[in-house]
């Protein structure tokens, strides 16, 4: 299990932090642990310091995008392992399909049209797949404990799709490209 970042910088676990102070908290970490500050010290105290350090800036950039936010919170709840093959509701794979089937033609023959299409479905569920999840991840922190392993499973779920139409995003970019 990786360190608790959330803990680290006194926060509360959430989806939507408040930025500005994680920001504050950071910078003011290292300021405390940078280890020029400590170079004077035993080494006993130079390795803690930099070990710190260098967990000030893992927690900081992981927290500080939220996509890397929700993989570490699905992670930190046992919902999402490492190089393992997540599976996806079903119902969305068979809505996949067709889209998987005019990347197909596309990759045969480029059309700037289709190209058009394809990523404008994308990015509309994309857009329908984030107003839904919205109100789940604003109000997570708020959430009785109980209620919260529901919400996790929701946004895994929410996660494993966008990252589908994402890979799909990027096909849908590189045809573009060659076009």
């Amino acid at each position: 299990m990786s360190p608790d970042y959330f803990a680290f910088y006194g926060l509360p676990q959430t989806f939507r932090p408040d930025e500005a102070a994680l920001k504050r908290l950071y910078y003011a970490k290292s300021r405390e642990t940078h280890p020029d500050f400590h170079a004077t010290t035993s080494p006993e105290n130079q390795a803690e310091m930099l070990r710190q350090a260098t967990l000030n800036t893992d927690a900081y950039r992981t927290l500080a995008d939220p996509d890397q936010r929700m993989a570490y919170l699905l992670r930190q709840h046992g919902l999402l392992e490492e190089g393992k093959q997540e599976q996806l509701p079903p119902d969305f794979l068979m809505d996949m399909m067709d889209l998987n089937e005019e990347l197909m033609e596309l990759e045969m023959d480029a059309d700037p049209a289709g190209i058009a299409k394809v990523a404008a479905e994308v990015t509309a569920l994309t857009d329908t797949l984030d107003a839904g999840i919205e109100p789940v991840l604003a109000g997570y922190e708020q959430l009785p404990p109980d209620h919260r392993p529901a919400a996790l499973q929701q946004i895994r779920t929410y996660y494993l799709k966008k990252r589908y139409l994402l890979r799909i995003q990027q096909q849908v970019a590189t045809f573009a490209a060659r076009s």
